[in-house]
């Protein structure tokens, strides 16, 4: 865990989230301020600092975080319509430096992204 990170705040139940599902892996949680009618975000509870930094160790962890990303979003009723985003450094809009994928969805999204 990181002490000055948003994300592990979160994790530690220090800053509060609209938790749709969690476990020793990971945490999901609605987006404060959603781009979709449907947006969450999976983190996982170890820190990463982001996409580039996955080890080859963490690599089942990843599987796992997409998995769970589509059940939760079949859940929130949006089935295999949707949207996965990981953003990786600064210019490519990460502003927390904790891995987080986020799920997006309940409308038609647009091409390219940004």
């Amino acid at each position: 865990m990181d002490k000055d990170c948003l994300f592990c705040k979160i994790v530690k139940g220090e800053i509060p989230a609209d938790k749709l599902y969690e476990d020793e892996d990971l945490l999901a949680f609605r987006d404060i301020n959603p781009q979709a009618p449907v947006h969450f975000l999976l983190v996982t509870r170890k820190h990463i600092s982001g996409p580039a930094a996955v080890a080859e160790e963490d690599e089942a962890l990843i599987g796992k975080m997409l998995r769970v990303g589509a059940e939760l979003a079949a859940r929130d009723n949006i089935g295999d319509d949707f949207r996965v985003v990981f953003n990786n450094g600064a210019q490519a809009g990460q502003t927390v430096f904790h891995i987080h994928m986020h799920i997006l969805g309940g409308r038609a999204m647009n091409w390219p992204p940004g």
